[in-house]
C-alpha cells in the first residue's frame, strides 16, 4: 500500500480482476455492476481492467463492458495497453489504435524454459498452448471464439499443474533461476515474468500523476492470489470471496471482504468504499473517463 498522501478530492483511478470480480466465474455476467460502471463513467473515473486475460481477448471485452477509454492490464501485468488520453503525442498506435508497452518476458522464452525444467524435473503440467481447444473450453466456459483468443499469450502462460506439492515447489524454485514465477489464479497457475499486476498498476499510477500534476485515489478489488501485489499497490482494497476458496491475504490496511461473490461483491466494495462519499465530478475529466453530464 502506497504511503504518499492524497487529498480526498483527488482525482480517482479503479482498478479491477475481471474473472470472479467484476466478471461472473462461471457465466461471465456483470449486470451487478452495470450501475457502478455507469455512475463511474459518468463521473469521469477510469475503470481499468488488471487480468490474466490476453490483449486479444480485452480489446472486445472493454468494448461491452463501455471501457474503451481506460487503460488495461493483460496476462498478469505482462502488456499495459495506453488508449489515447493516456500516451504521448509521440507514441505511435497499432491498429487498435493502443500503445502497447510490454513489462513482461517474451513468451517463448517462457514456453521454451516451461520444456526444459518439465524434463529436468519429471514434472506433470499440462500448459494452454499444448491443450485442445475443447480442453481450455471445458476449463473456463468461454464459447469457442473466446478460448481461441485466450491461447493468443504474449508474455504469460497459463498451466494446469498435475503433480505433487514437492514438485510445485521445486519448480518454483527452477523458474526464479529464470527470472521467472508461478503463481495461483482462479483456474490457472500462471507463468511469467517478474512484474505482476501490483508492478503494472504502480506504472499506471505513476504515469496518472505526470500527466495530471497530481495522484490519484485508487481502489482495487480482486478475488485470487495473484491480485495480492495489486490489492498493496492502491489506497484502499476490496478481496472478493471465491469459489476457488484460495487464501487472498494483502498487507492492506484500507482493506473491505465483501460478502458476496463476484459481481455482487464488486458493486458492494465499491459502495462500501465510495458509495457514501459522492463520488464528486471530476472537473477536467481523468484520463481515460468522461466528464459529468
Amino acid at each position: 500500500m502506497s504511503s504518499t498522501v492524497t487529498a480526498p478530492d483527488a482525482p480517482r483511478l479503479l482498478f479491477s480482476d475481471l474473472d470472479g470480480s467484476l466478471l461472473d466465474h462461471y457465466s461471465y455476467a456483470w449486470s451487478p455492476a452495470a450501475d457502478w460502471l455507469t455512475r463511474l463513467a459518468s463521473l469521469g473515473v477510469p475503470v481499468i481492467p488488471v487480468t490474466s486475460k490476453t490483449r486479444s481477448e480485452l480489446l472486445g471485452l472493454r468494448r461491452e463492458l463501455g471501457l474503451e477509454a481506460s487503460p488495461f492490464v493483460a496476462e498478469n501485468g505482462a502488456v499495459v495497453g495506453l488508449p489515447m488520453a493516456w500516451r504521448h503525442a509521440s507514441h505511435s498506435a497499432d491498429a487498435d489504435g493502443l500503445v502497447v508497452h510490454t513489462l513482461g518476458i517474451d513468451i517463448g522464452f517462457i514456453r521454451q524454459r516451461l520444456a526444459v525444467w518439465r524434463e529436468r524435473l519429471g514434472a506433470h503440467f499440462t500448459p494452454i498452448s499444448e491443450m485442445s481447444l475443447e480442453h481450455v473450453i471445458d476449463l473456463t466456459g468461454l464459447p469457442e471464439s473466446q478460448a481461441r483468443l485466450a491461447r493468443m499469450r504474449e508474455g504469460s502462460e497459463p498451466l494446469i499443474w498435475e503433480d505433487s506439492d514437492e514438485k510445485l515447489e521445486a519448480f518454483h524454485q527452477a523458474l526464479e533461476g529464470d527470472g521467472l514465477r508461478c503463481v495461483r489464479g482462479g483456474r490457472f497457475w500462471h507463468v511469467t515474468g517478474e512484474a505482476d499486476k501490483g508492478d503494472a498498476v504502480t506504472w499506471l499510477i505513476t504515469r496518472f500523476a505526470a500527466m495530471r500534476g497530481v495522484r490519484p485515489l485508487t481502489l482495487a478489488l480482486g478475488d485470487g492470489p495473484n491480485d495480492v501485489r495489486m490489492l498493496e499497490a492502491v489506497d484502499s482494497a476490496v478481496v472478493i470471496p471465491a469459489r476457488h476458496g484460495l487464501a487472498v491475504r494483502p498487507n492492506q490496511s484500507a482493506l473491505y471482504v465483501s460478502r458476496a461473490m463476484g459481481p455482487d461483491g464488486w458493486a458492494e466494495g465499491v459502495t462500501h468504499w465510495w458509495g457514501n462519499e459522492g463520488v464528486a465530478p471530476l472537473e477536467p475529466a481523468a484520463p481515460g473517463g468522461r466528464s459529468h453530464e
